[in-house]
């Protein structure tokens, strides 16, 4: 049994940093916010041009940009156990290209909201379909045919991509660009991605001794009582919900889900009863530190928040890769 004190700290210390970085990212921008102009605000007090910039527009946005990472990370950290590959990740197997692939569609035909969402959800699940049919075969499924199948898929969702880009109405393709590359501009409602996130994590931290015995694979599971075709299907049906709505929050992001799980288990091990809130935390503390770096570099100018995750990752990535990590 896991000692509380292991899994209380490194916890309590991931939300402090996420709360300032919260709050830094809540008053920096293109109109700098003191602490106290902030707490004013908060309060319904101060300038009405600063409670409109605090209420409607950057704490949303803060909100969703910190929801995102940690849907992404917690997505890539699940995609990494399931298939017992460090380079697995919902970007690399298709799911995020299928869950893309449905929300431009939607762009196209005027969806927004749950309905855009709702077909997000519905694209992953297909891509997910897709890799599990095509890898599963004539036997059982291995996570290399798994890992390369998908691959394959989110090359055939990326070439869908470009043809709705060359067929889609001209006013229209700055949009669309803007939001693959990672957009946060209009992500006003980010309850719905809290809504998920935060149960998903506490569905998830009961079933981290499990999660444990199947990282080390299906045939030591199984043997302790594991379940496993069931709990591979619930962690592919998780990882491809949080996708989804990821997606349908911020575009398409990545490096999240693969980096950032690296990253925690240097740190803390590889107990996922831990790793998976950590990961919900850091993810989520990555993505709001890049969209704070994005509305500020060039401002008031803005930077896809993609361009920022990819700029952090790549390096990161391949340090981890050079140091044989990965």
């Amino acid at each position: 049994m896991i000692a509380p004190r292991y899994l209380f700290w490194p916890l309590f210390s991931l939300s402090l940093l996420s709360l300032l970085c919260l709050l830094v990212a809540i008053t920096q921008g293109s109109v700098a916010l003191s602490l106290g102009q902030l707490w004013q605000a908060l309060q319904g007090q101060g300038s009405l041009l600063n409670q409109t910039l605090v209420w409607e527009l950057r704490v949303p946005r803060v909100l969703a940009a910190f929801a995102t990472g940690g849907l992404l990370a917690v997505a890539g950290a699940l995609m990494q156990i399931l298939l017992r590959n460090p380079l697995a990740d919902p970007y690399v197997l298709g799911i995020s290209g299928g869950a893309s692939v449905a929300a431009l569609l939607a762009i196209l035909t005027g969806l927004t909201g749950i309905l855009m969402s709702s077909a997000a959800f519905i694209g992953a699940v297909l891509s997910t379909v897709l890799v599990f049919g095509l890898a599963q075969g004539l036997g059982r499924v291995s996570s290399m045919r798994l890992l390369l199948t998908g691959v394959v898929i989110a090359a055939g969702w990326g070439a869908c991509i470009t043809l709705m880009l060359a067929l889609a109405p001209p006013q229209k393709i700055p949009g669309m660009l803007f939001w693959l590359m990672g957009d946060l501009s209009y992500a006003h409602t980010p309850w719905l991605a809290w809504l998920i996130l935060v149960p998903v994590c506490f569905i998830l931290i009961p079933l981290g001794r499990s999660l444990n015995v199947l990282a080390r694979g299906p045939l030591q599971a199984a043997a302790l009582g594991v379940n496993v075709k069931q709990l591979e299907r619930l962690v592919f049906i998780i990882a491809s919900l949080l996708t989804a709505i990821a997606v349908t929050t911020a575009g398409s992001i990545g490096f999240v889900g693969l980096v950032v799980p690296h990253m925690l288990r240097l740190v803390l091990g590889n107990d996922q009863r831990l790793i998976l809130p950590a990961c919900a935390l850091a993810g989520g503390t990555l993505v709001t530190i890049a969209d704070t770096l994005a509305r500020t570099v060039i401002a008031p100018e803005q930077l896809p928040v993609g361009v920022i995750t990819a700029l952090l990752g790549v390096p990161t990535f391949l340090y981890l890769l050079h140091r044989g990590r990965v």
